[in-house]
């Protein structure tokens, strides 16, 4: 019994050490900052994180896989915009993450969107490179998606 219990908090633990290796960030202003001095573009993950299945399926098929983690550690800057029915938001940020769905045109979910960020004064803008969403197949299937998007020139 004793065996078993170890091995249950040895694993437990392996996934929450997996799970917290990726920093998400829900300010999109700090974000674009951090990504402007890392010189990454951010990927903004549009999502209903108590609602929307397929954004639920993307979650469990690509964004917590271990090829995902180590491409995202590379490559962007991970940036949550939610959009949860039951889960209470702060007013200003909903009216922030209503207003970067509405310069992207997001209608529907999941949307995720790579951009460069570029802070004037205390605005900031948003240049588009391209977006996707679901795609069949796991992550190395996505992750040749957003490479695409990411090499354009």
């Amino acid at each position: 019994m004793k065996k078993i219990y170890l091995i249950a908090i040895f694993f437990i633990g392996l996934v929450a050490t997996q799970a917290q290796e990726l920093k998400w960030y829900t300010d999109v202003k700090e974000a674009v900052a951090v990504g402007n001095k890392q010189n990454k573009p951010l990927l903004l993950f549009f999502t209903g994180s108590d609602w929307c299945t397929w954004c639920m399926r993307l979650q469990k098929e690509v964004l917590t896989t271990p090829e995902f983690t180590k491409w995202a550690k590379e490559k962007v800057i991970l940036v949550e915009v939610d959009d949860p029915r039951r889960i209470a938001q702060a007013p200003e940020i909903r009216q922030e993450y209503d207003q970067i769905r509405g310069v992207l045109g997001i209608v529907g979910y999941p949307t995720v969107y790579f951009v460069r960020g570029e802070k004037k004064d205390e605005k900031f803008n948003l240049h588009a490179l391209g977006k996707t969403g679901y795609v069949a197949g796991g992550p190395v299937v996505w992750l040749e998606v957003a490479n695409g998007i990411l090499n354009q020139k």
